[in-house]
């Protein structure tokens, strides 16, 4: 097997669209150890943009082959599965990463989803994180 791999966050762009929730890299903290404040739509970085895989993946997916990858592991579908992490989207975004995935095996590559790259669900950090600090 050879191939590479990515995180959301470098490569997918399409922040906050196709109901995308945020993501624990979407939000900044105020320096090193700061409290962490929740970026709002407007707001913009390179990670909102990225490669734009979610809008290029066909193309992305053929430089794969060109490399001769036989694998490629991306799309931590976290937020972009269950943007509140209680309820699952029922928009676009999931059906551009079924597409991806689809993609990626025609291209005769061993596509490899990782649940958790890096990123989560930010609903699902606030929500274990008040419960946690309540006991």
């Amino acid at each position: 097997m050879w191939g590479g791999a990515t995180a959301a966050n470098q490569v997918e762009g399409a922040y906050l669209e196709d109901g995308k929730g945020l993501s624990t890299s979407d939000v900044q903290p105020h320096g090193v150890f700061g409290e962490v404040v929740e970026r709002v739509p407007g707001d913009s970085g390179i990670k909102d943009v990225a490669i734009d895989f979610y809008h290029r993946y066909p193309e992305d997916i053929a430089l794969f082959a060109e490399m001769g990858f036989t694998a490629c592991e991306s799309l931590s579908p976290g937020p972009a599965s269950t943007p509140t992490a209680t309820t699952p989207s029922e928009r676009s975004r999931p059906r551009v990463l079924r597409q991806a995935v689809r993609r990626d095996g025609e291209a005769q590559h061993h596509p490899l989803v990782t649940l958790s790259h890096y990123e989560m669900p930010w609903a699902l950090v606030k929500t274990t994180a008040a419960g946690a600090a309540g006991r």
